[in-house]
């Protein structure tokens, strides 16, 4: 059970780019959750595991916490974070059903992502362009290639040789529930690419099979942690002032296609979204673009 709380863990730190209270905070929200799992498990004589975990278990746990004085706030906060993991679980594969749905909580409210401005994102591309081992040709295919097409990380390392089209200018990636989507990407993005598989990609592989796109220096497929770290290394190298993260380049990817008029709907399949509304956060971010639009082309704004 830890193990999978583990993973959700880093891809909370990883992936969303939450700061490191707020992942100590899930922490232990999960760790409470796992030793009320595992007490019962003992008393009624069963293996705890999360398939073992249904409605009925999560309103007893909920019970338990509001027997034990916590403020309300507190409550809906565990749950949040709750509802939140077992959500990864089911995106995961690990649990085919998630057991805390229609398990009611407050609503929390969604903090606005950070964007880096093209300014910084051009910084941040032009920092493993200084070298040329390669690991900088690998770190700079790969920050090419997460802002040109706005994947999520996890997606970038899962990706295979095979899923580069780079004549034709694309790339395939397997998001949530193993939903496949081909994204185009730019020419420099493809030419950091092909340099990539070309001058470095052989020279990390050590002469071992492999279908894994990026890899380490062992010659296996890069993780997601791994990447963290990279992207971090960067980020400092450049001096940007801004938390940088792995989804920072997502969030980035999705403001600035807005802030360049791209289509709403466009933008929401690149990004692999299943509804329009995780899409819709990010008009909030091109509102000075919206405003400016809305008043180029709305007749009456002229006057």
């Amino acid at each position: 059970m830890r193990q999978e709380a583990q993973s959700f863990l880093e891809h909370l730190s990883i992936e969303k780019g939450f700061s490191d209270n707020t992942t100590e905070a899930y922490k232990n929200d999960l760790n409470q959750l796992i030793s009320f799992v595992e007490e019962l498990a003992m008393v009624q004589g069963y293996d705890a595991q999360w398939s073992s975990v249904d409605r009925n278990l999560l309103i007893s746990y909920i019970l338990n916490l509001k027997e034990r004085n916590y403020a309300p706030a507190t409550v809906a906060r565990k749950v949040a974070a709750v509802k939140s993991f077992f959500d990864f679980l089911v995106s995961e594969g690990t649990l085919a059903r998630d057991p805390t749905e229609n398990l009611s909580s407050p609503k929390v409210g969604k903090a606005l992502p950070i964007p880096l401005s093209a300014a910084e994102v051009e910084a941040l591309l032009a920092e493993p362009a200084k070298g040329s081992s390669p690991e900088a040709k690998r770190d700079r295919a790969m920050l090419e290639l997460l802002y040109a097409g706005g994947m999520r990380v996890s997606e970038l390392v899962s990706m295979d040789v095979t899923d580069l089209n780079l004549e034709a200018g694309f790339v395939r990636c397997f998001g949530k529930g193993a939903k496949e989507r081909i994204i185009p990407i730019h020419p420099g993005a493809a030419q950091a690419l092909g340099e990539y598989l070309k001058e470095a990609r052989p020279l990390l592989l050590h002469s071992k099979d492999g279908e894994a796109l990026f890899l380490n220096r062992r010659g296996e497929r890069l993780t997601r942690q791994g990447f963290w770290l990279i992207i971090k290394a960067y980020a400092k190298a450049a001096g940007l002032k801004t938390d940088v993260t792995p989804h920072t380049l997502r969030h980035s990817f999705a403001t600035h296609m807005l802030s360049g008029g791209a289509d709403l709907r466009a933008v929401q399949e690149l990004l692999g979204h299943a509804n329009i509304s995780s899409t819709q956060i990010y008009t909030h971010l091109v509102g000075d673009h919206v405003r400016q639009s809305y008043e180029k082309a709305h007749p009456r704004a002229k006057e």
